[in-house]
Protein backbone atom coordinates (compact mmCIF):
# COMPACT_ATOMS: atom_id res chain seq x y z
CA UNK A 1 0.00 0.00 0.00
CA UNK A 2 2.62 2.68 -1.32
CA UNK A 3 1.69 5.45 -3.35
CA UNK A 4 0.64 3.21 -6.33
CA UNK A 5 -1.19 0.25 -4.04
CA UNK A 6 -3.06 3.05 -2.05
CA UNK A 7 -4.08 5.90 -4.95
CA UNK A 8 -5.60 2.67 -6.77
CA UNK A 9 -7.22 1.28 -3.77
CA UNK A 10 -8.45 4.35 -2.65
CA UNK A 11 -9.91 5.16 -6.19
CA UNK A 12 -11.65 1.84 -6.72
CA UNK A 13 -13.47 2.57 -3.25
CA UNK A 14 -14.91 5.80 -4.84
CA UNK A 15 -16.36 3.33 -7.63
CA UNK A 16 -18.17 1.49 -4.83
CA UNK A 17 -16.07 -1.82 -5.05
CA UNK A 18 -15.02 -3.74 -1.82
CA UNK A 19 -11.24 -3.32 -1.51
CA UNK A 20 -8.95 -5.28 0.59
CA UNK A 21 -5.61 -3.54 1.57
CA UNK A 22 -2.62 -6.11 2.64
CA UNK A 23 0.64 -4.58 3.51
CA UNK A 24 3.64 -6.44 5.91
CA UNK A 25 4.22 -2.54 7.69
CA UNK A 26 1.87 -2.17 10.24
CA UNK A 27 1.95 1.24 9.87
CA UNK A 28 0.42 1.29 6.77
CA UNK A 29 -2.02 -0.86 7.13
CA UNK A 30 -3.36 1.51 10.31
CA UNK A 31 -3.27 4.32 8.35
CA UNK A 32 -5.51 2.78 5.31
CA UNK A 33 -8.32 1.14 7.78
CA UNK A 34 -10.53 3.48 7.97
CA UNK A 35 -10.12 4.22 3.83
CA UNK A 36 -10.87 0.10 2.49
CA UNK A 37 -13.22 -1.89 3.20
CA UNK A 38 -10.55 -4.12 5.35
CA UNK A 39 -6.80 -3.74 5.73
CA UNK A 40 -4.86 -6.75 6.39
CA UNK A 41 -1.10 -7.12 8.16
CA UNK A 42 0.17 -10.17 5.91
CA UNK A 43 3.81 -11.23 4.72
CA UNK A 44 2.13 -11.52 0.09
CA UNK A 45 4.80 -14.12 -0.61
CA UNK A 46 3.58 -16.90 1.83
CA UNK A 47 1.40 -19.13 0.16
CA UNK A 48 -0.26 -19.88 3.44
CA UNK A 49 -1.17 -16.36 4.31
CA UNK A 50 -2.62 -15.64 0.83
CA UNK A 51 -4.89 -18.85 0.95
CA UNK A 52 -5.85 -18.10 4.63
CA UNK A 53 -6.98 -14.68 3.33
CA UNK A 54 -9.13 -16.14 0.49
CA UNK A 55 -7.30 -14.61 -2.27
CA UNK A 56 -9.02 -16.63 -4.89
CA UNK A 57 -12.55 -15.63 -3.86
CA UNK A 58 -11.77 -11.93 -5.06
CA UNK A 59 -12.78 -10.53 -8.87
CA UNK A 60 -9.43 -8.98 -9.35
CA UNK A 61 -6.11 -8.85 -7.37
CA UNK A 62 -2.99 -6.49 -7.47
CA UNK A 63 0.25 -6.60 -6.89
CA UNK A 64 1.50 -3.55 -5.97
CA UNK A 65 4.48 -4.18 -4.72
CA UNK A 66 7.65 -1.77 -6.32
CA UNK A 67 10.73 -1.55 -4.39
CA UNK A 68 10.94 -5.13 -4.32
CA UNK A 69 11.56 -6.77 -7.35
CA UNK A 70 11.92 -10.33 -5.51
CA UNK A 71 8.74 -10.16 -3.83
CA UNK A 72 7.06 -8.99 -6.57
CA UNK A 73 7.87 -11.72 -9.05
CA UNK A 74 7.41 -14.36 -5.96
CA UNK A 75 3.92 -12.87 -5.00
CA UNK A 76 2.69 -12.95 -8.81
CA UNK A 77 3.73 -16.98 -8.85
CA UNK A 78 1.68 -17.95 -5.83
CA UNK A 79 -1.22 -15.83 -7.02
CA UNK A 80 -1.05 -17.53 -10.25
CA UNK A 81 -0.54 -21.08 -8.88
CA UNK A 82 -3.23 -20.49 -6.47
CA UNK A 83 -5.54 -20.01 -9.81
CA UNK A 84 -6.15 -16.41 -9.13
CA UNK A 85 -8.60 -15.06 -11.89
CA UNK A 86 -7.72 -11.76 -12.68
CA UNK A 87 -4.42 -10.69 -11.93
CA UNK A 88 -2.63 -7.09 -12.08
CA UNK A 89 1.19 -6.41 -11.56
CA UNK A 90 2.50 -3.36 -11.34
CA UNK A 91 5.76 -3.52 -12.81
CA UNK A 92 9.18 -1.28 -12.70
CA UNK A 93 11.08 -1.74 -15.77
CA UNK A 94 10.90 -3.52 -19.28
CA UNK A 95 12.88 -6.53 -18.26
CA UNK A 96 10.32 -6.62 -14.96
CA UNK A 97 7.39 -6.58 -17.46
CA UNK A 98 8.87 -9.73 -19.53
CA UNK A 99 9.33 -11.73 -16.78
CA UNK A 100 5.85 -11.00 -15.55
CA UNK A 101 4.22 -11.84 -18.94
CA UNK A 102 6.24 -15.27 -18.95
CA UNK A 103 4.68 -16.01 -15.42
CA UNK A 104 1.53 -15.32 -17.00
CA UNK A 105 0.06 -12.12 -15.47
CA UNK A 106 -2.89 -11.51 -16.97
CA UNK A 107 -2.39 -7.37 -16.83
CA UNK A 108 1.16 -6.04 -16.88
CA UNK A 109 1.30 -2.26 -15.82
CA UNK A 110 3.78 0.65 -15.86
CA UNK A 111 2.82 3.44 -13.88
CA UNK A 112 5.95 5.18 -14.17
CA UNK A 113 6.63 4.93 -17.71
CA UNK A 114 2.86 5.54 -18.81
CA UNK A 115 3.38 8.45 -16.87
CA UNK A 116 6.36 9.99 -17.99
CA UNK A 117 4.45 9.77 -21.44
CA UNK A 118 1.86 11.66 -20.60
CA UNK A 119 3.49 14.29 -19.23
CA UNK A 120 6.03 14.39 -22.19
CA UNK A 121 3.12 14.89 -24.74
CA UNK A 122 1.65 17.81 -22.24
CA UNK A 123 5.17 19.36 -22.03
CA UNK A 124 5.44 19.01 -25.54
CA UNK A 125 2.36 21.48 -26.42
CA UNK A 126 0.79 19.73 -28.87
CA UNK A 127 -1.89 17.52 -26.26
CA UNK A 128 -3.46 18.63 -22.81
CA UNK A 129 -3.59 15.21 -21.69
CA UNK A 130 -2.82 11.80 -23.82
CA UNK A 131 -3.28 7.67 -22.99
CA UNK A 132 -2.14 5.24 -24.56
CA UNK A 133 -4.69 2.13 -25.79
CA UNK A 134 -2.44 0.32 -26.98
CA UNK A 135 1.28 0.62 -28.61
CA UNK A 136 -0.32 2.01 -31.94
CA UNK A 137 -3.68 3.86 -30.97
CA UNK A 138 -4.60 6.68 -28.23
CA UNK A 139 -6.57 9.24 -27.06
CA UNK A 140 -5.76 12.88 -26.78
CA UNK A 141 -7.16 16.08 -25.38
CA UNK A 142 -6.34 18.65 -27.72
CA UNK A 143 -7.15 22.47 -28.49
CA UNK A 144 -9.72 23.37 -31.06
CA UNK A 145 -7.56 24.94 -34.53
CA UNK A 146 -8.11 28.22 -35.40
CA UNK A 147 -8.95 26.74 -39.03
CA UNK A 148 -11.57 24.65 -37.73
CA UNK A 149 -13.81 27.34 -35.62
CA UNK A 150 -17.14 27.72 -36.44
CA UNK A 151 -17.53 24.15 -38.20
CA UNK A 152 -19.28 21.14 -37.65
CA UNK A 153 -17.88 17.76 -37.39
CA UNK A 154 -20.23 16.80 -40.54
CA UNK A 155 -18.59 19.40 -42.67
CA UNK A 156 -14.66 18.57 -41.31
CA UNK A 157 -14.98 14.89 -41.79
CA UNK A 158 -12.08 14.49 -39.33
CA UNK A 159 -11.94 10.40 -39.91
CA UNK A 160 -12.00 10.69 -43.79
CA UNK A 161 -9.23 13.45 -44.09
CA UNK A 162 -6.85 12.74 -40.93
CA UNK A 163 -7.84 9.32 -39.75
CA UNK A 164 -9.07 10.25 -36.23
CA UNK A 165 -12.69 10.82 -34.60
CA UNK A 166 -13.16 13.22 -31.78
CA UNK A 167 -14.93 11.55 -29.10
CA UNK A 168 -16.44 14.65 -27.44
CA UNK A 169 -15.85 18.37 -26.65
CA UNK A 170 -16.36 21.29 -24.11
CA UNK A 171 -15.86 24.83 -24.06
CA UNK A 172 -12.34 25.72 -22.18
CA UNK A 173 -12.67 22.47 -20.56
CA UNK A 174 -16.05 22.00 -18.97
CA UNK A 175 -18.40 20.12 -19.31
CA UNK A 176 -17.73 17.04 -21.71
CA UNK A 177 -20.50 16.41 -24.15
CA UNK A 178 -20.62 13.48 -26.47
CA UNK A 179 -19.49 14.34 -30.02
CA UNK A 180 -22.22 14.25 -32.64
CA UNK A 181 -21.86 14.86 -36.47
CA UNK A 182 -23.77 18.20 -35.57
CA UNK A 183 -21.31 19.45 -32.77
CA UNK A 184 -19.73 22.72 -33.75
CA UNK A 185 -16.35 23.56 -33.15
CA UNK A 186 -16.04 27.27 -31.32
CA UNK A 187 -12.78 29.33 -30.24
CA UNK A 188 -11.61 28.20 -26.70
CA UNK A 189 -13.22 24.74 -27.44
CA UNK A 190 -11.29 21.36 -26.14
CA UNK A 191 -11.93 17.95 -27.82
CA UNK A 192 -11.21 14.35 -27.02
CA UNK A 193 -9.74 12.76 -29.58
CA UNK A 194 -9.09 9.23 -30.63
CA UNK A 195 -7.00 7.10 -33.88
CA UNK A 196 -3.49 5.96 -34.19
CA UNK A 197 -0.67 7.09 -32.39
CA UNK A 198 1.33 8.79 -36.06
CA UNK A 199 -2.14 10.44 -37.38
CA UNK A 200 -3.41 11.65 -33.82
CA UNK A 201 -0.39 13.14 -33.55
CA UNK A 202 -0.21 14.50 -36.78
CA UNK A 203 -3.71 16.33 -35.68
CA UNK A 204 -2.88 17.61 -32.65
CA UNK A 205 0.24 19.47 -34.45
CA UNK A 206 -2.25 21.17 -37.31
CA UNK A 207 -2.63 25.14 -35.86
Amino acid sequence: MGRFGSALAQELMALGREVLGIDSDETLVQDHASRLTQTVKADCTSEAALEELGITDFDSVVVAIGSDLESNILCCSILLGLGVKDLWAKSTSAAHGRILKQLGVHHVVFPESDMGKRIAHQVGGDQLDYVEIDEKFVMAKTRVAERFEGKSLKELQFRGTFGIIVVASSHADENYLPATPDTVLNRGDHLIIAGPKVELEAFCRIS
